[in-house]
């Protein structure tokens, strides 16, 4: 079959999921950003048009800096420490020659459990402390809940990415003179790279838009230090009922975690190409 012919065959095949993926990602998405447009609060019955008024008032207000401020904080430490944790962790396993398939049963159990059950959870360990209503610990204490319950994601995919590994590499590394930490910084952590880039998008993308801990735990506060964007989007779609301006901040999580999403993926073929 010539290449033409099946990029046809492809594309009708392809076109039913396509279209069922538009209808559930692309109309939503015009509909905020219609809604984003418009200043609508149903309690008093006001419906009107304002164009870009809401995405103004967004970018000057002290608020919604305040939220950008703590995802960001939020989603690069947490990262960060789940990258770290989980190689260190896919290390152990790959090393461990008994009970390996327990440990990673007993490894992936935080990463089972629903948000709002880990947010309970820490709810009641951080209770006697007072570490959520304290400003300066309420965001560590998140991130701590966060980082415990998806550092198993990264760990597992480090560890697939390491049995993958031949093992003549590090072999070869070692008679050659080249110590543990050496063929780790050298060959291990190369080889790794796509992979823990990759999972790191997801977990990225995920903590970007970080919700349920946060919603459970601490609402936003004290005083703000732990609202993230879409709590700030959440407060204003369905607490004070400012759809219009909710709906402009909901638009505006999603430029970025776009960009966010385009800055990695060109991270991961640049890592792909180096390998």
């Amino acid at each position: 079959m010539k290449v033409g012919a099946e990029r046809r065959l492809a594309a009708v095949l392809l076109a039913p999921a396509l279209a069922v993926l538009a209808g559930v990602t692309l109309y939503p998405l015009a509909q905020a950003l219609v809604l984003s447009l418009e200043r609508r609060v149903p309690v008093f019955g006001i419906d009107e048009f304002v164009g870009l008024r809401h995405y103004g008032f967004l970018l000057r207000d002290p608020a919604f800096a305040n939220a950008l401020h703590v995802t960001a904080v939020f989603t690069v430490v947490s990262v960060a420490l789940e990258v770290v944790l989980g190689v260190a962790a896919a290390l152990a396993l790959a090393t461990m020659r008994r009970w390996r398939a327990v440990a990673v049963a007993l490894l992936l159990l935080p990463w089972c459990l629903p948000g709002v059950v880990t947010a309970r959870m820490f709810e009641w360990l951080y209770y006697p402390t007072g570490w959520l209503g304290i400003p300066g610990r309420a965001l560590p204490a998140l991130i701590v809940a966060d980082v415990w319950r998806t550092t198993p994601f990264l760990a597992l995919f480090a560890y697939a990415r390491l049995i993958s590994i031949p093992p003549g590499i590090a072999e070869a590394a070692a008679v050659d003179g080249a110590s543990r930490l050496a063929t780790f910084r050298t060959i291990t952590l190369p080889l790794l790279a796509p992979v823990l880039l990759t999972a790191a998008l997801f977990r990225t993308l995920d903590a970007l838009r970080a919700f349920d801990l946060m919603y459970v735990l601490t609402g936003g506060g004290p005083a703000a230090t732990t609202e993230t964007l879409t709590l700030y989007a959440y407060r204003h779609l369905f607490q004070t009922l400012q759809l219009g301006l909710g709906a402009a901040a909901a638009v505006l999580v999603l430029v970025v975690v776009t960009l966010v999403a385009w800055a990695h993926l060109h991270a991961v073929e640049a890592s792909e190409a180096r390998t």
